[in-house]
């Protein structure tokens, strides 16, 4: 690892003498002071516990714009996860992820356990790999400075891949996600085959935003959407945003999303919010995703619940109708199919569709008509 991280640098510094590109200008030199050697951090939480730490930026504040929310939200995460060890490498998360506001990430689920590194662009590139011996579902994403998913990747092996830099992004965010699909010491025996093989490691500093300002911010997007479905876009880089708004309230109501690719990437909807006193079905068509589809309840603030009796339910376990049909249930007793106890709080939730086909990607958006392909058209209160 030591001789890939020299080579790297060497790379770098070929690269700016080349270009005539520099990211940080001191009488005409480069400054790699920060990088250290990547390494493992065996447990995110016991690296927080220990005081893990986030370095800021100097300067003044930065203010938090409708122009620069996304990349304040997008700070915000990089330093949750900063603190428990992902500037110095990879960072594994060993519990399914922290119920209410003590998860990093807002809309985490209990479909996978995450990793996370925070890695330095060297000549607008990034390299990290997926070994060819996982055990179950593996994934990396590559999320940008300004909250864009620019990749996501189930292939296996090592890869190297072009960062849109053009926003000035210096720094790319890798989530690994080991699926829970055979119960969380496998997605544990998993993570232990990550490597940190590519990761530059070590220099990265916070943007200096007053938090308690983005999470204002935040709020106040949220609130606008607790009385409809919300359909994601998540474009793939800054060029890409048309409408800057809806963007905004993607980063407020699931940052660090991928952008769909059918049959690879994700795609992910959220419900409105429902009464939690009442019950609900939905019935929809199998989604038939190609590595699964799971549903996932959460607060008004799009946490988990604290209570954790209350589940998830995904593909991998959810019974099937004799008509390829499938009914998620919300508060309709044991004995209803697939069903998600509440326990008398309002929620709203989310289906995420794991390689997302053709047909559902067109079926579930803002502008689709009512089908029975998208779940949020198709619930329904029941009596009990």
């Amino acid at each position: 690892m030591k001789h890939l991280t020299k080579f790297l640098i060497a790379i770098f510094i070929l690269s700016l003498a080349s270009c005539g590109q520099t990211e940080k200008k001191s009488e005409g030199k480069t400054d790699l002071s920060g990088i250290v050697e990547s390494k493992i951090i065996t447990d995110a939480i016991a690296y927080q516990e220990a005081g893990g730490k986030a370095e800021f930026m100097e300067g003044e504040k930065l203010k938090v714009t409708d122009e620069t929310y996304g990349h304040a939200e997008t700070a915000k995460n990089y330093r949750n996860w900063m603190i428990k060890g992902a500037n110095e490498g990879l960072a594994h998360l060993r519990i399914k992820a922290p119920r209410g506001e003590k998860a990093p990430t807002v809309q985490m689920n209990h479909d996978c356990l995450y990793s996370v590194a925070i890695t330095k662009v060297v000549d607008g590139k990034i390299s990290f790999e997926i070994p060819e011996d996982v055990l179950v579902y593996t994934s990396v994403q590559v999320i940008d400075q300004f909250g864009h998913g620019q990749y996501y990747i189930v292939t296996k092996g090592k890869h190297t891949v072009d960062v849109d830099i053009s926003d000035g992004t210096t720094h790319a965010f890798l989530i690994f996600r080991s699926g829970l699909e055979k119960g969380i010491e496998v997605a544990r025996a998993n993570q232990d085959k990550l490597t940190v093989w590519g990761l530059v490691s070590g220099d990265f500093k916070i943007p200096n935003y007053d938090f308690d300002e983005v999470d204002a911010k935040t709020d106040e997007l949220r609130a606008e959407m607790t009385g409809k479905p919300f359909y994601y876009t998540f474009p793939r880089n800054e060029k890409e945003v048309t409408d800057r708004h809806q963007w905004n309230l993607e980063c407020a109501l699931g940052w660090g999303g991928a952008s769909p690719i059918a049959n690879e990437a994700n795609l992910y909807t959220n419900s409105k919010m429902y009464d939690g006193k009442k019950s609900y079905t939905t019935t929809f068509m199998n989604p038939q995703s190609v590595y699964f589809t799971s549903i996932t309840v959460y607060d008004a603030q799009r946490y988990l619940f604290e209570d954790e009796d209350i589940v998830n339910i995904n593909s991998n376990s959810w019974e099937v109708n004799s008509d390829n049909t499938v009914t998620i249930s919300f508060n309709c007793g044991d004995d209803a199919k697939n069903n998600i106890n509440i326990k008398g709080q309002d929620f709203t939730f989310t289906v995420r569709y794991y390689g997302v086909t053709e047909p559902v990607l067109r079926a579930n958006n803002k502008d689709a008509v009512p089908n029975p392909m998208n779940p949020m058209h198709m619930i329904v209160e029941v009596k009990k």
